[in-house]
């Protein structure tokens, strides 16, 4: 079949692999749409980050080259004979998250904080840039009738929002404010929505994404090359946001993002990082705050899946283009690179 692997930064190569075969407790899916993720375009750019090159993923049991995709939904076309709550034929929404289930904190319950986190797509495993991914039956969740497939294929980056608005301590009738209006920013941007925000205030510099974020609710966007950002939004809301979220993996946002907190606010780091970056610790001591991260999700899709069923995380609202996988390096992760228009692109799984 036909798949886009990972080979090395600047190295995404479609080519032809064999199939991925079925064990007892696994499914195989046919891959109907996949979107590129900014980890993806972190892996592109900057990588290694999460792909295992050299020695295989604890958990994967693979490493590099291997097969993109994270973001992705389809249909059940075989299952293992340990499989009992999926049937050929369903529609899922994967969950790509490798964890041990034995360390302190898989058995807690927090799985994604699992000593060694691995996602299917960056550590390894049969990602979805492919005609078809086989992954454990536990990482498949069943879509509501009413989603579309390439609403299927937008569950994962909502679950990356709505996990971060539900572990920050925002409440309804809080304000907050959100650095980076890419795909996972907006998708905070509806996730505070939904969380009651009373005003959102967005930083991006992309005219386009500034526009998209009002339509998703923001109360104002703000382009942090034409002013102190700062300093307008603590000066809208008197004393500074309850809650920032942190979601462009810019070094000297990072400080911004705390600034513009409350006395006893608190700053959400919400992306993957390449580099260091540095703030001045009295900006937390003396006002009290606190700084929290953030890793993908945990038990939160079928929550996902019923907002969309109310009108929340809209495919028609964020997705800018779609592409073949022939084109995912030239029309995706440059385009990506380059056209800072672009939201969410999705890849349209190829036949075989």
């Amino acid at each position: 079949m036909k798949a886009a692997r990972w080979h090395a930064a600047k190295d995404i190569r479609v080519e032809d692999i064999d199939e991925p075969q079925v064990t007892a407790k696994d499914i195989k899916i046919k891959v109907a749409w996949t979107g590129i993720c900014g980890s993806d375009l972190h892996e592109y750019l900057a990588g290694p980050i999460f792909v295992p090159v050299g020695e295989n993923h604890p958990l994967s049991h693979d490493k590099a080259p291997i097969t993109m995709g994270h973001e992705y939904c389809g249909e059940v076309v075989e299952i293992g004979e340990d499989v009992t709550d999926i049937a050929v034929g369903d529609r899922v929404a994967v969950e790509p998250i490798y964890h041990c289930g034995t360390c302190d904190a898989c058995r807690e319950g927090l799985y994604n904080l699992c000593k060694d986190l691995g996602f299917v797509g960056l550590s390894g495993g049969a990602g979805g840039f492919a005609a078809y991914s086989v992954v454990p039956a536990h990482m498949a969740h069943k879509m509501p009738d009413a989603l579309s497939m390439e609403q299927g294929a937008l569950v994962e980056p909502a679950a990356v929002a709505l996990h971060a608005v539900r572990v920050s301590k925002i409440k309804a009738g809080d304000t907050a404010a959100v650095f980076g209006a890419g795909p996972i920013g907006l998708l905070v941007v509806e996730a505070l929505r939904a969380a009651g925000a009373a005003r959102v205030y967005v930083v991006e510099p992309s005219p386009e994404r500034r526009e998209k974020a009002m339509e998703l609710g923001a109360t104002r966007a703000m382009d942090p090359t034409d002013t102190d950002v700062v300093a307008e939004i603590r000066d809208a809301t008197g004393s500074g946001v309850h809650v920032a979220f942190e979601v462009t993996g810019v070094p000297q946002v990072l400080a911004q993002t705390i600034d513009c907190t409350r006395h006893e606010g608190e700053a959400l780091v919400v992306s993957i990082w390449e580099t260091e970056a540095a703030f001045q610790p009295n900006t937390v001591v003396l006002s009290e705050r606190t700084i929290k991260g953030t890793i993908g999700y945990r038990n939160v899709y079928p929550a996902v899946m019923e907002l969309m069923t109310r009108g929340y995380f809209q495919a028609e609202n964020l997705v800018t283009k779609r592409i073949e996988i022939d084109d995912i390096v030239a029309e995706g992760f440059d385009a990506l690179s380059n056209e800072k228009s672009q939201v969410k692109i999705l890849v349209k799984a190829p036949e075989a």
